[in-house]
């Protein structure tokens, strides 16, 4: 059995923003005054809409993939990290207390990092689909990268 090198992860990093806006919706797009169309990445600053625009994004690129008994497996273990990092996301927003807030954030942190790993399993498993998993795949780093930070800064301030 033969692995990728670890060479091949930047692969799956150096991704441009508009191949995230193209893995959206048509609402992805944007007219300039000169009506030409362009591919504009959204990327709301409220932190619980866009973990939901990613947990509805890698919904419907699970559809795509297509049905066997491994790839159900993957395409359950991607939905229900994908959509935990929103839902976690929420419950910690009405955290009782810090402690409780940090534990939560770091089921976040958690379940993005499977998210990232299921990606990359599908892609694997389809590699058509490699394009759009790799877009999903950076945003959710981007996702992690914040997620951690905010653990950082909470439990810091404990």
């Amino acid at each position: 059995m033969e692995f990728p090198n670890h060479a091949a992860e930047d692969d799956w990093s150096a991704l441009e923003p508009a191949e995230l806006a193209n893995s959206q919706e048509d609402d992805s797009f944007s007219v300039n005054e000169d009506g030409e169309q362009y591919a504009v990445a959204k990327r709301p600053f409220d932190l619980e809409e866009r973990t939901t625009q990613f947990g509805a994004a890698s919904v419907r690129f699970c559809k795509k993939v297509p049905l066997c008994p491994t790839n159900n497996r993957l395409i359950d273990q991607l939905v229900g990290a994908a959509t935990s990092v929103g839902a976690n996301y929420m419950e910690a927003s009405e955290r009782v207390s810090k402690r409780d807030f940090v534990f939560i954030i770091s089921r976040c942190v958690k379940e993005a990092k499977e998210v990232r790993f299921f990606l990359r399993m599908i892609a694997v498993s389809e590699p058509e689909l490699a394009p759009e998993a790799r877009a999903l795949y950076k945003e959710a780093s981007e996702l992690l990268l914040i997620l951690a930070k905010i653990r950082r800064v909470a439990g810091q301030s404990s």
